[in-house]
């Protein structure tokens, strides 16, 4: 729109400017009669990428992927009413993951909201919606407050506790002409900041525990925590816990390092006879606790960014809120002021436990121990692996695969299937250098399928690992321990080599380890998308099923409440 040949200052151009001023690169995506005059002021501006999805869904897996291997805030653009619905779900991930991701929503005619006359795509209350599954939801009310409305929902998304954050704009705002506002953030420059005290008590704990363990979160790696973490382990002989989130907190091949293995009975025996538990940015998800049954030290000192985790799953004799890099900072700089040793004998037990539980899961493998040892020796030590709901990843994947940097492991936090093909593909689309591997199952793959050819239009060299078992195998494993039959996990599915190839993807079929990974060292050089169907029939069965997480089965077995 212009006047006298000047362009006009409109809400979408308002918009476009906070998101330059935040530093986004890139969007995500579904363009609709709801937020076209956001695309056009994109297009305009000229510095966004703008990543073209297939569904609303897709796209905010997108931006979720993206922020999570890179740390950058992630944005996802989608339509109003069904268009936002779609979009719910992947919020719920980003919420559950505590990744920063910015949902930019139309809504209807501004003096249609709430009447229910049947305004295109209009939504009872779709305000509501967006605040049940994000950290937070917002809605413009006044074209003129566009600019500090959309960095305030920038600044909630990014502030730890961080989350996604949704934004809707009824339509009629979008192309309303705003004078252009500068909005400056003034600060009085400080020299120095300081750092975290510690209470004496904390150190003091810390300096005289004997069988110290630590359990590291996602917190650790938004933080940009894990040299200071590393080095506290270091410092004290501590053992090393991570959950799902965690991975890549401490490097993997880390001798105190015993990773995603808290439900294991080595693992919980060594928690029951710990002096002390030091929790960083955990939330001690139910799956991965046995529903709160692993047992934690009476004395626990926790450090994390949100004040609602402290006694929220295991109770804490001392909370430290902040950030955890200073404060880890901190706490090493006064260990190391107290000329603190660690126990010789107790770093040899917790070498011991990480062996031993690593031995009794690669017992289970049978033809898939060679595959995972494969993959490793193959792959980059930078690469991400991104591992969607399925059996392998759940087996191995998630624990015998080892990651040595943070950011290099993205999984299903919320444990919802099929997000992984464009969690994926976001990933890559933020760390386009990197290898981006893909672990993913035939059933859950289908419900994103569509995203597919995001990777050819966008030139990414995503690696997808598809394991084909003809149906849902979690599903299939759970009901058979439960029930000792099955109900509904049967699939027909696509020639998936004959699918991916339609769409632009480098693809073949494998039925051994061997070919695997042959395939796998072919893809990685050829840097194309690039589909591996893995014949889970002819590679073989594992050497023991997979039940599903500790408990499982039996809380689904017919019981008296």
């Amino acid at each position: 729109m212009t006047t006298n040949g000047q362009m006009e200052y409109t809400t979408a151009d308002a918009v476009v400017a906070e998101l330059v001023r935040a530093g986004v690169e890139v969007v995500f995506g579904v363009v609709s009669i709801h937020n076209m005059p956001i695309y056009d002021a994109l297009l305009r501006e000229g510095s966004i990428r703008i990543v073209c999805s297939r569904g609303e869904s897709g796209a905010a897996n997108m931006a979720d992927g993206y922020a999570r291997s890179t740390g950058k805030l992630g944005v996802v653009i989608t339509s109003t009413g069904s268009g936002a619905a779609n979009a719910a779900g992947s919020l719920v991930e980003a919420w559950a993951a505590g990744t920063p991701v910015l949902h930019l929503t139309g809504e209807v005619g501004s003096k249609y909201l709430g009447t229910g006359r049947g305004y295109i795509h209009e939504c009872k209350d779709q305000l509501s919606m967006m605040k049940g599954c994000c950290k937070e939801a917002y809605r413009l009310r006044k074209p003129e407050q566009a600019a500090s409305v959309v960095r305030q929902a920038i600044v909630t998304a990014t502030t730890a506790p961080a989350g996604p954050v949704s934004l809707e704009i009824p339509i009629d705002f979008q192309s309303a002409i705003i004078p252009q506002s500068k909005i400056e953030s003034v600060q009085v420059a400080c020299a120095t900041q300081a750092a975290p005290v510690i209470p004496a008590e904390v150190v003091d704990q810390l300096a005289n525990s004997r069988r110290p363990v630590i359990w590291a979160g996602g917190g650790v790696i938004s933080a940009g925590a894990s040299k200071e973490l590393t080095k506290l382990a270091e410092l004290t002989g501590a053992a090393v816990i991570t959950s799902q989130s965690g991975k890549g907190s401490i490097p993997e091949d880390h001798p105190q390092c015993i990773g995603h293995f808290a439900a294991y009975e080595a693992v919980k025996e060594l928690l029951k006879n710990a002096d002390l538990l030091v929790s960083v940015g955990v939330r001690f998800r139910g799956n991965e606790t046995v529903n709160w049954k692993v047992t934690a030290p009476e004395a626990h000192i926790s450090i994390d960014a949100d004040l609602s985790a402290f006694n929220r799953n295991y109770e804490v004799t001392h909370g430290l809120l902040g950030e955890a890099k200073p404060i880890l900072a901190a706490l090493n700089e006064a260990l190391q002021a107290k000329s603190v040793a660690p126990e010789a004998a107790y770093v040899e037990e917790v070498k011991s436990v990480r062996e031993k539980v690593r031995a009794i899961l690669r017992e289970t493998l049978g033809p898939y121990e060679a595959i995972v040892d494969g993959m490793r020796r193959v792959l980059p030590k930078d690469a991400i692996l991104v591992r969607d709901v399925t059996v392998p990843a759940n087996v191995w994947g998630s624990r015998l695969f080892e990651i040595y940097e943070p950011r290099t492991s993205i999984h299903a936090s919320g444990g919802g299937i099929g997000q992984g093909l464009p969690t994926a593909l976001g990933a890559q689309m933020g760390q386009q250098d990197r290898v981006v591997v893909l672990m993913a199952g035939d059933g859950g793959y289908m419900l994103n399928v569509g995203e597919m050819p995001v990777a050819v239009q966008e030139n990414l060299p995503l690696i997808v690992l598809l394991f084909d078992d003809a149906g849902y195998g979690v599903l299939r494993n759970i009901q058979d321990a439960a029930y000792g039959r099955q109900v509904a996990v049967d699939l027909v599915s696509p020639d998936f080599v004959m699918l991916a190839k339609s769409m632009g993807y480098e693809s073949n079929r494998v039925g051994s380890p061997e070919e695997l990974v042959n395939e796998l060292e072919a893809a990685v050089a050829r840097r194309k998308p690039t589909m591996i169907v893995v014949d889970m029939n002819a590679v073989g069965p594992m050497a023991k099923p997979f039940g599903g997480p500790p408990g499982a089965a039996d809380a689904f077995k017919p019981k008296k409440l």
